[in-house]
């Protein structure tokens, strides 16, 4: 990598959250997700050097989705499963709440969420919040109006 394409890269973790908003509109020609910083770092990050270097190679894409239709078997209903029920034991999901980050480990029947067991996402967006939510939506694993 370039040192401008790296320098460009590094920045990101410094540029305010507006900028960055910014930057996903001229990058990826659509509005930004309501998600973390830390997700549209991390996005933006990738589509730089995306963008700078190429992108996946065609048989990685076909691979990929080989893959995926393996998983699914071609069955868009099967797509349609709450993303709760989706979710691989050890994915950490990162939502930034009041300026503060907050992780969630997914286990095989639970969430871990500063060290404690939780048996829902809601429950655990409740603890972070204070108030009701439902735990997918606070997590960003579904928008309000989804089946």
């Amino acid at each position: 990598m370039t040192q401008s394409l790296l320098v460009r890269i590094a920045g990101l973790k410094t540029t305010p959250t507006a900028d960055l908003k910014s930057q996903w509109r001229e990058l990826f020609g659509t509005e930004p997700p309501p998600y973390s910083r830390t997700y549209l770092q991390s996005r933006l990050a990738y589509r730089i050097q995306e963008l700078s270097l190429g992108g996946l190679k065609p048989q990685t894409i076909a691979r990929l989705e080989a893959l995926g239709e393996a998983l699914d078997g071609g069955k868009a209903d099967r797509r349609k499963v709450p993303a709760a029920g989706r979710l691989i034991t050890g994915t950490q999901l990162i939502r930034e709440y009041q300026g503060v980050p907050h992780t969630v480990i997914v286990r095989d029947t639970d969430f871990v969420y500063e060290g404690r067991p939780y048996k829902s996402l809601s429950a655990i967006a409740r603890a972070i919040t204070g108030t009701r939510w439902n735990g997918l939506m606070f997590f960003g694993l579904k928008r309000k109006g989804d089946a």
